[in-house]
This record gives C-alpha cells, structure tokens and sequence, in this order.
C-alpha cells in the first residue's frame, strides 16, 4: 500500500536521531540488525536512515521515504542497492532531503518542519562519519522541485558533506533540466560520475 501522510509532521511526536539511532543499533526481532541499519526502527510517518551495513557503503540521497523497510525495499531502494554495488561499494545507505513519508511526492507537507529537518541533518552527519572518505550518490531527479524547502535542505546537507571532505556523485550525465537522475529507471551496471554539489547550487 502506498504512505499517504496522515497529516504534517509537527502533529506527530518527533523521536530525536541520538536515542533512534541507539535502539536500531540493538538486537530485532523484526530483522538482522548486522545486516541493515533503519533508523526509526520502526515504521512511522518519517524515516532518517534505511540501508545495509558494510565497510565501503555509499550514500545514497533522494527526497523522501516511501513504504520500504529492512528485507522490503522498494523498487527505488532495489535499483538503488544495484548500482551501489556494480560501482564497487559493499553496502548502501538510503538517505532522504526530506524525511517524511510520502509515496507521492506531492503528497509531501507544504512547509518545511525545522525539527524534523534538523533530527534528519543530525542522521547525515552519523552516516558521513561511518567512512574516512564519505561517497555520497545525488539521487533526487526532479523531485527537488516539487518543494521550495528542499533545495534550503540540500543546502545544509551540501555543507555537511564539504565539511569532511566528501565526494559526490551521480549516476550517469544530468538531466536536461540539471537534476541528477532518480535510481529508478537507471540500468543495474550505470556507473557513478562526479558531481560538482557546489556549481550545482549556486545556479
């Protein structure tokens, strides 16, 4: 079943990133925790992080979680996992601009929630810290379009990534309109080529 939102974000209870992080680092009995990391580790109206664990894991950043969950990934998350593969990583990490779920975009809350952005920024900077040189994959299309607040967001995460030193990527040339293209429709073997975050965002 698709996630339709139940209503905006600040009319739920926000958990903070550091305590979800800690029980999805404990034993599940929903799934291997030595295999996956999903932070809430369990399904709510957001998501902060999904993906498998690994020593060489890629970044992956899209724009918002839809239904998938540890051994139930969703088509984008299987393409994802893919390529984050065929491209040498042992592992993905499935992060999103915005952390709502939503399996329509538009579906998406009008304005941003500052709280939710800012657990949601406190997950990408762990993840940037689970490598020496973070590999982060801009997976978003033209998706980032659809809100206003998202290319605010991807701003912040933009800096996050500067500040260690990350290398950024995208999977096969841009998009006519600029955007990196979206993991869905991109063939399993498509290799990763840089991508300038920087010259990006100031257009």
């Amino acid at each position: 079943m698709p996630h339709i939102p139940q209503g905006t974000t600040d009319s739920v209870t926000l958990e903070l990133f550091e305590p979800a992080l800690e029980a999805a680092l404990q034993p599940s009995p929903d799934y291997d925790v030595n295999r996956w990391l999903y932070v809430p580790n369990t399904y709510s109206e957001y998501r902060d992080i999904l993906g498998t664990r690994g020593v060489k894991p890629l970044i992956c950043v899209g724009i918002n979680p839809s239904t998938a969950a540890p051994d139930a990934l969703d088509p984008t998350l299987q393409s994802a996992q893919r390529i984050a593969l065929a491209n040498g990583y042992d592992s993905f990490l499935m992060f999103n601009v915005y952390a709502q779920r939503a399996t329509r975009p538009d579906d998406m809350e009008k304005a941003l929630n500052p709280a939710l952005h800012a657990e949601n920024r406190k997950a990408f900077r762990y993840l940037l810290s689970l490598s020496e040189h973070p590999a982060i994959w801009a997976a978003w299309g033209n998706i980032i379009l659809k809100r206003d607040y998202l290319m605010d967001c991807m701003r912040d995460f933009a800096a996050d990534g500067q500040a260690v030193g990350a290398a950024w990527y995208t999977a096969g040339p841009l998009l006519k309109s600029g955007q990196p293209h979206h993991p869905l429709y991109l063939k399993r073997d498509t290799k990763l080529v840089g991508f300038d975050i920087e010259t990006y965002l100031s257009r």
